[in-house]
């Protein structure tokens, strides 16, 4: 191990990975597929491309170990990646551990998060399948924010369906959505038959990224010439995202790091997946897990640790074909936190898969404890972090504390997976002492397992 580290080890734009990695390929046996809503039934390639671009159905059951980038979305890439991954020494100090701390640094785009990768790619996909229009959902606003970003990139025009009170706490992510060209529609909302359901049974819901998936699905299936883009749970987006892992893997390489623990906030899985499965599919190939590689994700939405694996829709109507996740329930009442990425009721079918066979752990750190760990990482490192990567942050000082008290001196790496600059409103409530923890009673969890589908 170098001790001679640099705060950044970067990359050049030669060494950007030519290819994703695909999971499914190191998997001991194929996902369940999913299923059709309506008849419970294997979906059809013909009902996914209905929603999907081909290519991205495709990717989405491909069992090729690596898929090729196409030169066009490399050279969109080229414009802000590789992202450099840190080493906190200021961090480390500040916590007296004789642990290691790296973090990727995914905030240093134009759309300020990860969600910039798969979004490019998605939006060239359906450019080249001719797609007019493009739906998404958007919880925080990075997805929306991304994609809006990408559409611009590539002329195709784009409705984003945003999460009320994400829409209410950040109107200035609307307003760069907006910017980018992108219609922006606060959800739920009276637009779609879904929308004005949801509305007459709770006028007053917060809304979820389930409630925003029902719209944009529906306003797709609604416009033939339109197609739905999804930022995070499905197989092709997790598979965008690890050119994350694979530079990280390359970047560790060249300071002759190994990492012993793996750190990524979990709301759908992009984020985490992508930063972790290159390493963790090496690692399984060889036969043997050297690193621990932890999800983490909000105590308010708890699908990991306080979840059930089974077959669920991926909104909350139920319009989309149903996967095999782990799932709070598609109608779980979710609380109004700030970390709006990570309000969603189920989980990546990959990810689901491998925490379930013991590859991947997990653990849910409370809102407060996550902005004393976001309010550390920003004074020490002078990042301000987004609410959802403070969640990894928040997972990594303890991890860091655990070796203070140990004398282990393991090496930590988490993903920074974007910047906080606009969740000030935050950070303005928890330093005023006015942000709460919030409470899961049984109660509520047994209401939401109760909506998941019997299949």
């Amino acid at each position: 191990m170098s001790k001679n580290v640099p705060y950044h080890i970067h990359l050049h734009s030669e060494d950007i990975p030519r290819a994703w990695y695909n999971i499914q390929a190191d998997l001991k046996e194929p996902l369940a597929p999913p299923l059709n809503p309506a008849t419970g039934q294997p979906a059809s390639p013909e009902m996914m491309c209905r929603l999907l671009a081909p290519e991205l159905v495709m990717q989405e059951v491909s069992q090729e170990r690596f898929i090729d980038i196409p030169g066009p979305v490399l050279e969109l890439y080229k414009q802000y990646r590789p992202s450099p991954l840190a080493r906190a020494y200021r961090l480390e100090k500040a916590l007296n551990t004789p642990a290691r701390i790296y973090y990727k640094y995914e905030g240093n785009n134009p759309s300020g998060s990860h969600k910039l990768n798969s979004a490019i790619a998605q939006a060239y996909y359906n450019k080249e399948a001719g797609t007019k229009r493009l739906t998404t959902e958007t919880g925080a606003g990075q997805w929306g924010t991304a994609l809006a970003v990408a559409c611009q990139m590539l002329d195709l025009p784009l409705d984003v369906y945003m999460v009320r009170c994400s829409a209410e706490q950040k109107p200035y992510r609307r307003m760069m959505m907006e910017a980018y060209g992108a219609d922006v529609i606060p959800s739920p909302s009276d637009k779609t038959e879904a929308g004005r359901k949801i509305l007459a049974k709770t006028p007053d819901t917060p809304g979820t990224l389930g409630m925003a998936i029902s719209e944009a699905v529906e306003a797709a299936l609604a416009d033939e010439n339109a197609r739905y883009s999804l930022g995070s749970v499905l197989n092709h987006v997790v598979l965008h995202q690890t050119i994350i892992g694979q530079e990280v893997v390359k970047q560790l390489e060249m300071v002759d790091e190994t990492a012993d623990i793996m750190i990524g906030c979990n709301g759908g899985g992009s984020n985490f997946s992508g930063f972790a499965f290159p390493m963790l599919g090496a690692q399984m190939r060889a036969g043997s897990l050297t690193t621990k590689f932890l999800a983490v994700e909000a105590a308010a939405c708890p699908k990991l640790t306080k979840g059930v694996f089974a077959y669920d829709f991926s909104d909350s109507v139920g319009l989309t074909p149903m996967t095999q996740m782990y799932t709070l329930g598609h109608d779980f009442e979710i609380q109004g936190i700030h970390a709006g990425g990570l309000r969603y009721h189920g989980d990546s079918p990959l990810l689901s898969v491998l925490h379930r066979d013991g590859k991947v752990q997990a653990t849910a750190v409370e809102q407060k404890a996550v902005f004393e760990a976001a309010l550390l990482f920003a004074r020490e490192e002078i990042i301000l972090p987004a609410p959802e990567s403070a969640h990894a942050i928040a997972a990594a000082v303890a991890e860091a504390k655990a070796c203070a008290q140990t004398g282990e001196d393991k090496t930590i790496v988490l993903c920074l997976s974007g910047n906080g600059y606009f969740d000030l409103a935050a950070y303005e409530q928890f330093l005023s002492g006015r942000m709460q923890d919030v409470t899961l009673s049984e109660d509520l969890l047994e209401r939401g397992r109760a909506t998941i589908p019997q299949v």
